[in-house]
């Protein structure tokens, strides 16, 4: 009996465990894998005919706002972005980068992947207040090659063709489009809020 209870209990244990590497896997290969604070799905926000994304981060630790500013800083610099403002009196700091990405999924083991690049051009602003963190991601601007050189699109364009109703295909290359870049900003502020709280072994100071 105690060796019937046992092997239910390890089959319970052992499903869920590889249930929750299954659903790891395909959100890390899906681009859904989010973590820590930023585990809400990014949302993109409309004022008019402009696009951007926007959300407060909540840190958890006692930083004081003088220190979250400088770390902002570090972690930006570290990424290659230029900063073009920065005044930690009003607790603001802006952000230009532009960045070369692939539509598609590549995995290193599967030679079968297709690169389809693009090019994008986005500014994010960082606010300091409270003890936290707000960060909008704007003037988002793609370049997709053509035959005759690349075209010039901005974030609200792309949503337009990505919520057409009248063709399929237009929908689906704006949306894949918009999904590929989310997967590249999603991983750059979950970066960003490790590099503010700084709570993993690669920021001890002792060495």
């Amino acid at each position: 009996m105690k060796t019937l209870i046992f092997s239910v209990v390890f089959a319970i244990i052992t499903s869920t465990t590889f249930a929750g590497h299954l659903y790891n896997y395909y959100n890390y290969h899906t681009g859904h894998f989010l973590a820590g604070a930023q585990s809400d799905s990014l949302k993109l926000k409309l004022d008019g005919e402009h696009a951007y994304y926007q959300k407060v981060v909540k840190v958890d630790s006692n930083l004081r706002e003088s220190t979250i500013f400088i770390r902002i800083i570090q972690f930006m610099a570290s990424k290659n972005f230029q900063q073009t403002y920065g005044y930690q009196e009003e607790g603001k700091l802006i952000f230009t980068t532009t960045q070369d990405l692939n539509n598609n999924l590549v995995s290193i083991s599967d030679e079968s992947d297709q690169l389809d690049p693009y090019t994008v051009q986005f500014a994010i602003t960082l606010d300091v207040k409270n003890g936290n963190y707000r960060y909008t991601i704007h003037d988002v601007i793609f370049y997709l090659p053509t035959d005759n050189g690349n075209r010039r699109e901005n974030l609200y364009d792309i949503y337009v063709k990505a919520t057409n109703t009248e063709s399929r295909r237009v929908a689906k290359e704006g949306k894949k489009l918009i999904d590929s870049f989310e997967r590249y900003i999603t991983t750059l502020t979950n970066d960003l809020y490790d590099g503010v709280e700084q709570k993993s072994v690669m920021y001890k100071s002792k060495f």
